[in-house]
């Protein structure tokens, strides 16, 4: 069974994206695991920031690695928070945590009341190279389009899933199945073009 470094250490997103790749029969072990420091993400865009965590997750371990970068775009707030999705809170002095990115998210858009007017995306860049040189790295993107609730709705999944409404769903993400979620998502989307890639160019599965 071929192994992929995960470059991420967040459980919930292992667990994820190993259910995704199932299909192909790869084993992802996550870069903590192996003792492997997070990147720098230095970045302005998910892409950049996926490689640049890949290419570290590849060569501090000698294995192929993925990376996905994923966060949320906010049209209102210029695709605010984009790639500081997951540590948001801090741009406001406030924690790390997702309860407080979603209540920092919550105040900078109270003052946007129509639904047009909180239209957002999740969007998900996966990154797979097969060494820190590898000079075809497979990119994949996936986006799936809501509009930000002004209240939490639901109990699953992670990050701002409580807050992102799906407006053919009639439900939040935070309200879905996992089985859902996993049909249905940017990092869904992303997965099922990477699948292809790996399995055209790296002849997996």
């Amino acid at each position: 069974m071929t192994r992929l470094v995960l470059a991420s250490n967040n459980a919930k997103k292992l667990a994820e994206l190993q259910a995704l790749f199932a299909p192909l029969g790869v084993e992802l072990v996550t870069q903590g695991s192996l003792g492997i420091p997070e990147a720098e993400e230095p970045f302005d865009s998910f892409v950049e920031n996926g490689l640049a965590k890949a290419r570290h997750a590849a060569r501090l371990s000698g294995l192929p690695a993925l990376a996905d970068d994923s966060g949320l775009a906010v049209e209102a707030l210029g695709g605010a928070p984009g790639v500081l999705s997951a540590r948001y809170a801090t741009l406001f002095g406030q924690p790390k945590t997702d309860a407080d990115n979603n209540r920092v998210l919550l105040a900078q858009m109270a003052h946007l009341r129509e639904p047009a007017q909180r239209a957002a995306r999740f969007v998900c860049s996966l990154v797979a190279v097969r060494s820190a040189t590898d000079p075809e790295p497979l990119i994949a993107m996936g986006r799936w389009q809501g509009q930000i609730l002004p209240a939490l709705a639901g109990e699953g999944g992670f990050g701002y899933d409580p807050l992102m409404f799906i407006p053919s769903l009639g439900q939040s993400v935070a309200q879905l199945s996992a089985a859902q979620k996993n049909a249905l998502s940017h990092r869904a989307l992303a997965a099922a073009d990477l699948l292809r890639q790996l399995r055209e160019v790296w002849h997996l599965g």
